[in-house]
């Protein structure tokens, strides 16, 4: 793999190290709440008289909501490794091939440590 060091300004990328710090704090106080609400669920669970129409409810939400824990966790993931890329200086570069990502798509995802055709690629298989 390419080990260039990355030509983005030192402006754009301290404005991407910030906002991936704010992402990381919002998923993991989304990650925090979601698994509070499983807690919680699960006491009143174990408390409480069944009634299998309320069980079912809360068994579909905590199955959605894991799900949105187990997205965040890859996302939050990405962010990591996005802010050790700055670090080592090659944000902006992909860990695949080593090539540039685009600025445009940095701004819109600034955890993005792949092209957008090597993500599609990732993705398919």
């Amino acid at each position: 793999m390419n080990r260039a060091k990355s030509e983005l300004d030192a402006a754009f990328v301290e404005k991407q190290r910030q906002a991936l710090l704010r992402l990381r704090a919002a998923l993991l106080t989304a990650t925090q709440a979601a698994e509070s609400d499983e807690a919680e669920v699960n006491i009143q669970n174990a408390s409480g008289a069944a009634e299998y129409e309320d069980d079912a409810q809360r068994l579909d939400a905590l199955e959605r909501d894991g799900n949105l824990v187990v997205r965040d966790v890859g996302r939050l993931e990405r962010v990591d490794r996005a802010l050790k890329k700055i670090e080592e200086g090659t944000y902006g570069l992909s860990d695949m091939s080593g090539e540039p990502i685009p600025r445009a798509r940095l701004e819109a995802l600034p955890e993005a440590v792949l092209t957008l055709g090597e993500e599609r690629n990732r993705e398919r298989k």
